[in-house]
């Protein structure tokens, strides 16, 4: 089996990036082993240019923002794609609702492996550049590291710890990418 960890948002602005550092995180600080195999990619904000890498796979896990009314920053929530909660509005940045479009289309279409969905609620970051993550989104990062890697056990593969990169550190380098 082939699983997906793809992580959603725009690293130019802040929390909004969260998906993508984590995703690098995981990458940096973590090796695979284990019966199924895991891809992680940087999806950025490519919504439906994705659609071909996302119906190759398996499962995928998708780590990015989401907007619920009245929630605070830093706080996780954990979903099926087909079972989103009434709460999770996607109406924060663009990459969200383009994504979410993404996910419906293939969807229809029947191509969508199954989905697991973990976001996050960021800071809302204006138009200006910037790679600084909120302390709430950084300590938010923490469950969301634990899901990820709890998701990955639960489909056969271990996680060993080979570094302890800061996520501060991965989020100020993402725009170069990691192998």
């Amino acid at each position: 089996m082939k699983i997906l960890v793809l992580g959603i948002g725009n690293i130019l602005f802040g929390d909004e990036g969260i998906g993508v550092h984590l995703s690098n995180l995981l990458k940096l600080n973590y090796r695979f082993s284990g019966e199924n195999e895991v891809d992680f990619v940087d999806g950025g904000t490519l919504a439906s240019m994705l659609i071909p890498l996302i119906t190759s796979y398996d499962k995928v896990l998708i780590l990015d923002c989401v907007s619920v009314k009245d929630a605070q920053i830093g706080e996780v929530y954990y979903f099926d794609f087909d079972n989103v909660p009434h709460i999770i509005t996607w109406a924060g940045s663009a990459h969200e609702v383009e994504m979410l479009q993404t996910l419906r289309m293939t969807a229809i279409y029947g191509d969508l492996p199954p989905v697991k969905i973990i976001g996050i609620i960021p800071e809302v970051i204006g138009e200006d550049t910037a790679f600084t993550l909120s302390s709430a989104v950084k300590n938010g990062a923490k469950t969301m590291e634990q899901l990820a890697l709890d998701f990955l056990a639960e489909n056969g593969i271990t996680a060993h710890k080979k570094d302890d990169r800061d996520l501060q550190e991965v989020a100020n380098g993402s725009f170069r990418g990691y192998e």
